[in-house]
């Protein structure tokens, strides 16, 4: 698969798709505890963030005190690609919703405020469009 580094290209092609469930994001000291499986993890000094699915931190006991919604950019962004996140950001900014980005080796993902999923999906595909 063909890495994509052109804004207009990666704009019109971002596909976004919204996965099922709702997302947390928490911390730990240490390892993983047994039995999650979270989707990002991110080791920082102050300990390991864990970004899974809500039920999974509700059955664990770990606190949080923001749900979101994960969505799924298709496109094959090239992790030195310039604007898309810029873009997507303002997009969503400009609209009033939260934005927080992760970007994996083959595309990028959003973490949105649950209940704005939906609304955050809709501007993704006007931007689309407009790309």
């Amino acid at each position: 698969m063909t890495r994509e580094r052109d804004l207009v290209t990666l704009l019109r092609g971002m596909r976004p798709e919204l996965n099922e469930g709702r997302y947390v994001f928490t911390t730990v000291r240490g390892a993983i505890p047994a039995g999650l499986a979270p989707v990002v993890t991110v080791a920082e000094p102050e300990g390991l963030t864990l970004v899974l699915r809500q039920e999974e931190a509700d059955r664990a006991g770990l606190p949080y005190d923001y749900v979101a919604g994960w969505i799924t950019l298709r496109v094959h962004s090239a992790l030195d690609a310039v604007g898309l996140t810029a873009a997507v950001a303002t997009a969503l900014a400009d609209a009033g919703l939260s934005c927080n980005v992760v970007a994996g080796f083959h595309h990028d993902h959003l973490f949105v405020p649950h209940e704005a999923a939906d609304e955050a999906l809709r501007r993704l595909g006007e931007l689309a469009g407009r790309g």
